[in-house]
């Protein structure tokens, strides 16, 4: 007979087996059209704004903020951060976007962006249902309260530099489905991608039900959404988009097959890369080097790049390597500089501190060998290392001196790297990028434009963890003990998707968001689109900052706008005007309580929505960064970014700041040279502003660090506030001299 044991696990996996999970279906949009005088007065303000920095009406064009990076609880990660040993809040399906942004956020446009990978043809047609409904009850179609898009994004993650390609937000301008794919496109195949669409184990996916019995419900959801996904068969390779199965899971490896398959469905489509530098899933040493070669990047669908969000800054550029390449190709570690410390060195260091004796000639062999192992493992370094803690890491990988930087940033794969780069395969036609720039929130829970308040550190950022201890040994397993040896790649054993990554140190680095801001002719769809297509935008940290930066002298005569690309035969002349975002009031205005409730406000907007006072923050100054792109081959990067090239400060004046400077040495120069500005506001505190909150030596050195978690170890309440100078980056003007 069987055990009183084995009859209770066979209870309960009877139980459990007629159990069923639910579809996570999209929800039920509960607001409706805002207020046209709402509207109108956004509208009015910004001309005060104008009219108050003495520029009369010199501006026809309104300013719209918008979010073009946004997931639901479609996308497999953001349903993992919703469960309940996570202290999720539960599902957040698109309807609950289309709220956010319309009365928590008060958005102008956005869209929606789950990842391709999971995305199943019922949730597709889903998507596409709820973005209509959005737009369906945005009221006048010439003068919406919100323009909502349609898109999802291509997670690709390469486990070599010279493999990884990274993730694009892939966005359509129509809705209707015979102007849209039948199906997202999909990076499925690499490394994070596999671990969060494979099917577990039976065990593994009964043991979190049993293990949290009454909150079993949504762990089942859970399960039927990788049945769901896992259903789906691949699409057959090499065959014409139009002549694949309706129902098959669409791929495209890197980025020409993408490019290629979005050409095959026609309709107007911007790809936007985003999250450059964000290391966690970037190899160390990747570069964008790659993607200027041949049919890897398409100018025209490619217009646009994702400056900075809820995953950080990835503008700035720095000479320091995260690994080097010695003379056969082989990845090695560099030393740390001063301002650097790469995270291969600080492996060596780690298993120096375990030796008995760290100057013995056995010790420097294994700390040789960890530093090697680490280069070698890319994003899997940190489990070369057994039984290392966070305050062993110290703030390795991390730019000292960035504002609000990615996680272990990847310098050759920032905004200003990709600006400063030319291919010369054929040197007669030079090729670079030519990119607009934006800024996003990259939220997981269906809330578009979190950056309006700095509050709710779990809710608006994407810092999640275990309840409790015992819970985060389930998630992460049992510490390991610390060996005195790292391990090589191959050794390093098979793990949860939670412990591939440095899932916990990264917490410490989400940011509530970023915003794309467009110089628009009208609130509609067509003039929102036009104005992104022509690269007259520019990317926010969240404030709705004023921005607009000319070139006043142009080919014609007039002036012309950030985004645009011309000759000149004259030394260029610029001007820029800033004016800083409204401060905030609390709770939210009269007209969302009215259309949500204030149990939809409680739950969606967590009590709070963008609620701006009549009172504007002071900017602060004005930096402008020059970089001069590259003319012959490999010439040295560092040497074109002039990282400020000019800084203005600006007088204490709520109305705004206008600076203007011309560039004499351009014609001089005889070379084609790149411009955009900074636009920087008074500090206020925001979360994870901080980082790792380190404590330095007098030689610069972290020495401990104060990380911010996001499980138990860090109170719900502590929203981990430091001071921050919140910006505005315009998109460049791109110039060259006349022959």
């Amino acid at each position: 007979m069987p055990t009183s044991r084995a009859l209770l696990v066979v209870v309960l996996a009877a139980v459990l087996a007629a159990c069923k999970g639910q579809h996570e279906g999209p929800g039920t949009i509960t607001g409706k059209t805002v207020p046209a005088e709402v509207i109108a007065a956004r509208a009015e303000s910004q001309k005060k704004a104008l009219a108050d920095l003495g520029a009369g009406d010199a501006s026809a064009k309104q300013v719209l903020f918008g979010d073009l990076h946004v997931h639901t609880t479609y996308s497999v990660d953001a349903f993992m951060r919703t469960l309940p040993f996570m202290q999720g809040e539960g599902a957040h399906p698109p309807a609950d976007a289309c709220d956010f942004a319309r009365y928590c956020s008060d958005l102008d446009f956005w869209s929606i962006n789950d990842h391709a990978e999971g995305i199943t043809p019922a949730h597709w047609q889903e998507t596409k249902d709820a973005i209509r409904q959005c737009n369906a009850i945005a009221g006048d179609p010439r003068n919406p309260d919100l323009v909502s898009y349609l898109g999802w994004e291509w997670t690709q993650v390469g486990q070599t530099p010279e493999t990884h390609y990274g993730h694009k937000n892939v966005i359509f301008h129509d809705t209707a489905d015979d102007k849209v794919p039948s199906r997202p496109i999909s990076a499925r195949g690499g490394l994070l991608a596999q671990a969060f669409t494979q099917r577990p184990p039976f065990w593994q996916r009964i043991q979190y039900p049993l293990l949290d019995f009454w909150h079993r419900q949504r762990y089942y959801d859970f399960g039927n959404l990788q049945v769901e996904i896992n259903a789906v068969p691949l699409c057959p390779k090499g065959v014409d988009v139009h002549q694949l199965p309706a129902d098959c899971h669409e791929t495209a490896e890197t980025p020409d097959v993408l490019y290629e398959k979005l050409s095959q469905w026609g309709g107007d489509t911007i790809v936007i890369p985003h999250g450059t530098t964000w290391g966690f899933y970037t190899p160390p040493g990747s570069s964008w080097d790659k993607q200027l070669k041949g049919t890897m990047h398409d100018a025209e669908k490619q217009r646009l790049i994702e400056i900075y969000s809820g995953h950080g800054n990835s503008e700035e550029f720095r000479a320091w390597k995260d690994v080097d390449q010695d003379a056969q190709g082989k990845l090695t570690c560099p030393a740390p500089t001063k301002d650097y410390l790469p995270c291969c060195w600080q492996a060596g260091e780690i298993i120096r501190s375990r030796c008995a004796d760290p100057k013995a000639p056995d010790c420097e062999e294994r700390v040789v060998a960890a530093r090697a192992n680490y280069a070698a493992a890319g994003i899997l370094g940190h489990r070369t290392v057994e039984g290392a803690t966070i305050d062993d890491w110290k703030d390795c990988g991390q730019c000292r001196d960035c504002f609000n930087p990615s996680f272990t940033s990847r310098p050759r794969s920032s905004v200003q790297y990709t600006l400063a780069i030319t291919n010369f395969d054929d040197p007669a036609k030079p090729r670079r990028f030519h990119f607009g720039i934006i800024g996003s929130s990259d939220n997981h829970s269906a809330r578009p434009g979190t950056g309006y308040k700095e509050y709710a550190r779990r809710e608006m950022t994407e810092a999640i963890g275990p309840k409790d201890e015992t819970w985060r040994a389930r998630v992460f397993g049992t510490p390991e003990p610390p060996a005195p040896a790292s391990r090589p790649t191959d050794e390093i054993p098979p793990g949860q998707a939670f412990r591939m990554v440095e899932t916990e140190r990264q917490v410490s680095f989400f940011m509530t968001g970023g915003l794309v801001a467009v110089h628009s002719n009208g609130r509609d769809r067509d003039a929102v689109w036009d104005a992104l297509k022509r690269r007259e935008v520019y990317a926010t940290s969240g404030e709705r900052i004023l921005l607009w930066f000319d070139l006043l002298n142009g080919p014609n005569g007039g002036p012309l706008p950030m985004g645009s690309e011309t000759t000149l035969v004259d030394p260029p002349r610029f001007r820029v005007r800033a004016v800083g975002s409204f401060e905030q009031k609390p709770g939210c205005p009269e007209y969302s309580l009215h259309a949500l409730g204030a149990d939809r406000i409680g739950l969606l907007c967590k009590g709070e929505c963008y609620n701006p006072s009549d009172r504007r923050r002071l900017i602060t100054r004005i930096e402008v960064v020059r970089i001069r792109p590259q003319v012959r081959p490999n010439e040295p990067v560092r040497e074109l970014i002039e990282d400020p090239w000019k800084r203005f400060d600006c007088a204490a004046d709520r109305a705004g700041c206008t600076v203007e400077f011309d560039d004499p040495s351009f014609i001089l120069n005889g070379r084609p040279a790149t411009y955009y500005v900074r636009a920087i506001q008074e500090p206020t505190p925001a979360v994870n502003a901080g980082g790792l909150r380190c404590d330095y030596d007098a030689q610069g050195n972290c020495t401990r660090v104060h990380p911010c978690y996001g499980d138990y170890r860090t109170p719900f309440d502590d929203d981990c506030l430091s001071p921050n100078e919140e910006r505005a980056w315009s998109s460049p003007i791109y110039l060259s001299p006349a022959s």
